[in-house]
């Protein structure tokens, strides 16, 4: 693994992500997350799962330098895709998901703590979706959760602004479920997983069946929407001014093209 390493022990499996500084979701930390999924899936010594990052982050977003490799729409599209349908294959998976977030979690590292069954912040933590500072929308099914957690009107105006919120915020609006202090975070999660963990298999795996029947057929119709929409945006003009500027540390001028 070039971007993850993973261990587990006590029924807990970690999984680190390791790609510095930001821990940046590029298209071959996902497919390593796959993965590791698939290896985590049939193992009968592991009940529950925690996602976080090593050093300041947890993620903080998308791979943007790899965005510029893209050429299409269908290319950005597919990217898309690729990453909806891993997220939704976590939000189904038979064993719990905790994401441990700590630094950031923006963009597609929001998006990849909103697949988890549950999140766990610490307080001063920031939480959004910026995309649209680069003239991009989100594309791994972030503006079809967001609103399942916060609202509607919450949910704009995070996107609108693309301004995060606080862990302590994420907690008060229903994004997480609860916030420590960066020193308790991984304790506090590894005792969740600890009592998750000694229920008995079959019993989580029909919950989170259970759960799942939440997802309505609106869900998907707007997943794929999104998809499409991320790549008819990402060949604008205006994500293309975006994302230079993103790379060249400058306020965006947008022309509406």
């Amino acid at each position: 693994m070039e971007y993850l390493k993973w261990s587990y022990q006590d029924r807990i499996a970690t999984i680190t992500i390791e790609r510095p500084p930001a821990n940046a979701l590029s298209s071959g930390l996902l497919k390593e997350l796959s993965a590791v999924l698939d290896e985590i899936e049939p193992n009968g010594e592991i009940g529950v799962i925690i996602i976080h990052g090593e050093g300041r982050f947890f993620s903080a977003g998308a791979d943007i330098k790899e965005f510029t490799t893209v050429t299409s729409a269908d290319g950005f599209a597919n990217l898309g895709k690729y990453g909806q349908d891993l997220f939704d294959r976590m939000e189904k998976f038979p064993k719990p998901i905790i994401a441990a977030i700590h630094g950031a979690a923006l963009g597609g590292g929001l998006e990849l703590a909103m697949a988890c069954h549950i999140r766990y912040v610490t307080e001063n933590a920031k939480l959004g979706l910026p995309e649209l500072q680069l003239g991009l929308i989100p594309g791994f099914a972030g503006t079809q959760r967001l609103p399942k957690y916060v609202g509607v009107a919450r949910a704009a105006e995070m996107l609108f602004t693309s301004e995060p919120i606080s862990g302590m915020e994420a907690v008060q609006y229903g994004l997480a479920t609860r916030a420590f202090p960066e020193s308790q975070l991984l304790d506090e999660t590894y005792k969740l997983a600890g009592k998750i963990a000694k229920k008995s298999p079959g019993s989580i795996r029909a919950a989170i069946e259970l759960l799942n029947y939440a997802k309505t057929e609106e869900f998907y119709e707007g997943t794929k929407r999104e998809a499409e929409l991320f790549g008819e945006v990402f060949v604008s003009k205006d994500a293309k001014e975006g994302i230079q500027a993103f790379l060249e540390k400058r306020e965006p001028s947008f022309k509406g093209a």
